[in-house]
Formats: structure tokens, sequence, C-alpha cells
């Protein structure tokens, strides 16, 4: 079994300090590590890092889907070579440098009158890392919208495993664009690992958390949960436990396959990504593959279940190969009413 050392991992080595007093190496992402197993618990931590390692490239098993076409290299090579050979591949890149903005009205009849009109900036399925180019075609659209806050969904690199730099740097280049409070969760391409850079860039992070925002003396409760889709890492209990019962309360995650469980723990609304809508569809609007356990309606756009509103986006980036047919990305503004507009 060959033995890791920071000594032959740059990321790790370039963490990697003496202590000013003992002279012992000290790993800063070890240091990182103990502080958020503090933050989450121990089990919560060592379950996200384990899966991790384990089953980082796994194409089949685990998971609320059987089959993980992200993790299926080789085929992304033959999708990429069969649209060039039909000669559709420029035009899927184009599409895919299209971003819309798309515009959600939800009425929470819980929502206090001071939040009403208050409007939320949906960023969902990133995948930063995917081509050099998208963070600038992502800020262009992001100079074009108005909001309070901002929400991201997940998926903010492209691969399910290995190095993150790069995505954290795109990030880096799109934060400075993001104004006010920005709050988002892990998908699964997401490592429990990128969660220090990410939060140094002034991004919250809501690992089954939540926080209370504030507006007029009023309150409005946003939680988040880890990724449900692959790592299964969501628990409803420790992300509700701060919200009273009859508080109006908004969830963000991945995937918007846990949508009965959420509905059921109390939310007014669920905003969730992961599906990219099926990023490819054919003419009738027919998504070929949503990599979600959860009916067709609820896999993009606005959707129901009993009193609790949901939202899936169809992602501002893409996965697996850089190209959309027939399902553009967006980015969607949220705006909450407290009663239907006149």
């Amino acid at each position: 079994m060959k033995k890791s050392s920071i000594h032959n991992d740059p990321f790790r080595a370039k963490l990697a300090h003496s202590h000013p007093t003992t002279g012992v190496v000290v790993d800063r992402e070890t240091v990182e590590l103990k502080r958020l197993e503090k933050r989450i618990g121990r089990v919560h931590l060592q379950q996200r890092l384990g899966i991790e390692a384990d089953h980082a490239t796994q194409i089949f098993g685990r998971g609320r889907t059987f089959f993980h076409i992200e993790n299926w290299y080789s085929i992304h090579a033959l999708i990429r070579l069969t649209l060039r050979g039909l000669g559709l591949y420029r035009r899927g890149l184009h599409n895919a440098a299209a971003i819309q903005i798309r515009h959600n009205e939800v009425v929470m009849p819980r929502l206090p009158l001071p939040f009403d009109g208050f409007t939320l900036l949906h960023l969902s399925d990133l995948h930063l890392d995917m081509d050099d180019g998208y963070p600038a075609a992502l800020i262009e659209r992001l100079r074009q919208v108005d909001y309070d806050v901002c929400v991201m969904t997940g998926d903010f690199r492209a691969k399910t495993y290995g190095p993150h730099e790069a995505a954290i740097e795109a990030l880096a280049q799109v934060r400075p664009h993001l104004r006010g409070p920005v709050y988002a969760v892990l998908g699964n391409h997401d490592s429990i690992r990128m969660v220090p850079a990410i939060e140094a860039l002034g991004i919250t992070l809501l690992l089954n958390e939540s926080v209370m925002l504030e507006r007029d003396g009023a309150n409005l409760h946003l939680a988040g949960i880890d990724d449900p889709h692959y790592f299964q890492m969501e628990n409803f209990d420790k992300a509700a436990r701060n919200i009273p019962p009859d508080a109006p309360a908004i969830l963000l995650s991945h995937s918007p396959e846990p949508y009965q469980r959420a509905a059921h723990a109390g939310f007014d609304l669920m905003l969730s990504g992961h599906t990219h809508g099926g990023q490819i569809r054919l003419p009738g609007n027919i998504a070929l593959m949503t990599n979600a356990d959860c009916p067709r309606d609820f896999c993009w756009g606005a959707w129901r279940y009993h009193a609790m509103h949901g939202y899936t986006s169809v992602g501002s980036g893409s996965s697996v190969v850089g190209v959309r047919f027939n399902c553009p990305p967006e980015i969607t503004l949220h705006r909450l009413r407290a009663q239907p507009a006149q």
C-alpha cells in the first residue's frame, strides 16, 4: 500500500508550515479539517472523507441512481467524437455559453411582509473548471441582475475527484461579482476538503446547518443539506434544528431527490440543481438523462409538492461534455411574495 506524504503532494506541501516554537511540520489542511470536525461532527466528516476515497471514480452502484455517467470518462470522449462527426459540437459549445436569466415568483403564505419582494439569485452546477472561458461568460450575466442574497446549490468543480484548485481559482474570479451575502451547499462533484477554501472567499457553506436572515425586525430561515445524491449525507434534523416549527424557511439541496422529506420537514421552498435539466434534450423537451431518482416534473423548473414550492435549476454550467442542446444554462432570480401580485 502506497503511503501518502505532504512532501510528494504539491497541494498539501504548499499548505505545510513549521510551528514557530516546536519546529514540527503542521499540515494546514489537517488543521482546517479539525476545525470543520468540531463544527459538523466527527461522524459526518469521516463518512464524507471515507466515501470520497472509496468511491470517487465509481461508475455503477452507490447513491440514489445506479449509473454515474460523470465518472465514465471514456464515454465522454465518444460523445465529443460523435458530435463532431455530426457537425454539432461547435453549436453545442455555443449553446452552453449562452446563459439565460430566468425569473421565478414564489408566493409564501408564511413570509413576513418585510420580505415581500426579497430576491434570491440562484446559481447551480457551475463546474467552474470545465471551460477556461466560462467564468467570464458567467460574470457578464451577473452584471445584469439585481438581488438581495445569492444562493448556490453545489457542484463547483467538473470532476468528482482529484485536484480542486482550478475550480477554486475560477470561483475566486466570480466571487467579487456576487453582491451581498452568499450561501451554498456542496454537490456530488465537490469534496468536503474544498470547504475552507470556498469559505475563505466569503461564501458560507451550509453543511446540514441553517442561518437566519433579518429584515426590518422580521426573520427568514435558510437551511442547507450536504449532498443527498451520491454521498447521501443530508441530515434534516440537524439542518432544521434551530428553525422554530412555524417559521418561514427555505432549503438548499444539491438535488431535488429528497423533496418528500423536505416538505414533511416543514420547508416552504426548496431550491435545487444537479439534473442539468438533462443538458441534452431531444425535440419535444425530452431529456435523455436527468441522473435523479425523482419524478421528471421535479427535474427542472418550478414545481410543488403538498404545501412546499420547489425549483430545480437546469444549471449555470455543463457537465460530462461542455455542450447543451434544447436546454440552455441559466441563472435564476427567485422573487418571494407574501401574497400574489395584483
